[in-house]
């Protein structure tokens, strides 16, 4: 008689395997492919059931029975199977936590983005980590609030809130914030809050979409890229102090702008890459910035009005380079699009639009490798990938990667 499948709250004895995208690793029990949380590959564990899909379910291990060696105790106590799932890697040792994202980078390139292993190796795959460690680093916090009006974070997959007394990878400025605990929210959906790079610390109250200031300044500055930049305290700015440099550095250093070069920053935002672009190119230069966010778009103009040869155009990327709202020529791009990447139809205009370079920067591997298929199949190739760990503790990764056309440099 054929065995039935796992049921929601089994408990199975599995041995792990590889790590898998998402903060799970891979088992499988009677053919059934299982993906673990809170365990590492190698380990031996019984597994709790949590969700049955077809094809897969998903099983916190709950008890380790034969531990890798890169497990460590988790510095939270609230980062256990059933509780908090803001963060997926506690248990998993800091060096080996970057060597978890680029399997995942290596896995998503091969499978998704179509690359055979020689390419990936050439790529020489890896994650870099910034400074000030896995733990303080968070400089905005969104806190979810219950139905006793208690602020804390949700459960993974989950809509259910766990109160918290504290989240340690919070800047240390909102960690001293009175925001959890004892303290009531009342007729809030959420608490947002900001330790910017400026100095500043803000608190908002989120009720029905809206953020209302209930301490702090509506506006806060930030310091990147050599300059000072003022945006609303809800607006969307990189949240590890040091990524914003970062990622400009490692733009600036695949790309590399020569004077009088024109430019295109999609999904530009505030004006970031904008700005350092400016910087190489030169004030005769046109840059065009394309954001479709309204706070994005305020920021932008706001910010970038000391560089005149800056146009900022307030529109979805598609749309703008459908309707040629944007036109060529453009000698380099920046791609910074959302977690559900370009998608082909900007691939393919921008390909059109013949730039001698593209600088992809992506915070989701699998979309960024659907993406380099995308440019595979139009001819360009990846001539280099930087992976940085700007979200320590969670399975997120930020890749920028060097997209060329065919040509003396390219295939």
């Amino acid at each position: 008689m054929e065995r039935p499948g796992l049921v929601e709250a089994d408990r199975v004895e599995v041995t792990v395997d590889a790590v898998a995208p998402g903060g799970h690793c891979v088992a499988r029990v009677a053919g059934q492919v299982v993906f673990v949380r809170h365990a590492l590959p190698g380990e031996r564990v019984v597994a709790e059931v949590t969700e049955v899909h077809r094809g897969f379910v998903r099983a916190d291990a709950v008890t380790v029975l034969a531990a890798s060696p890169d497990r460590v105790e988790a510095p939270c106590r609230y980062a256990t199977p059933g509780g908090c799932g803001g963060c997926d890697l506690q248990h998993v040792a800091p060096a080996a936590q970057l060597a978890w994202k680029a399997a995942v980078v290596r896995e998503q390139l091969t499978r998704l983005g179509g690359l055979t292993d020689t390419e990936v190796d050439r790529l020489g795959v890896r994650v870099e980590a910034l400074p000030g460690g896995p733990l303080g680093w968070r400089s905005r916090v969104r806190y979810a609030v219950d139905a006793a009006d208690r602020a804390g974070l949700l459960k993974h997959r989950s809509h259910e809130v766990v109160p918290v007394d504290r989240c340690l990878i919070a800047h240390p400025e909102i960690q001293a914030l009175p925001v959890l605990g004892a303290t009531r929210w009342p007729d809030a959906e959420a608490v947002e809050t900001v330790a910017s790079t400026g100095g500043q610390v803000g608190v908002s109250s989120v009720t029905a979409g809206a953020a209302s200031p209930v301490r702090g300044p509506a506006t806060v500055r930030e310091v990147a890229a050599g300059r000072e930049w003022e945006l609303p305290a809800a607006a969307f700015w990189q949240v590890h102090p040091a990524a914003a440099d970062t990622l400009v550095d490692a733009v600036l250093d695949l790309l590399d702008p020569q004077p009088g070069e024109s430019a295109w920053d999609l999904y530009g935002g505030a004006g970031l890459f904008a700005a350092a672009l400016a910087d190489r190119v030169g004030p005769t230069a046109r840059i065009t910035l394309v954001e479709a966010a309204a706070q994005g778009v305020w920021a932008a103009r706001e910010n970038l009005r000391d560089l005149p040869s800056v146009e900022v155009v307030a529109a979805r990327v598609e749309t703008a380079l459908a309707r040629r709202r944007i036109t060529g020529p453009v000698d380099v791009v920046v791609l910074d699009p959302p977690r559900s990447g370009a998608g082909a139809p900007v691939v393919r205009a921008l390909v059109a639009a013949g730039p001698r370079a593209v600088a992809y920067v992506a915070c989701d591997p699998a979309a960024f490798a659907r993406d380099v298929r995308t440019f595979a199949g139009l001819g360009w190739r990846l001539a280099a990938l930087r992976g940085f760990d700007l979200f320590p503790m969670t399975q997120h990764v930020e890749l920028v990667g060097l997209l060329l056309p065919p040509g003396p440099d390219g295939c």
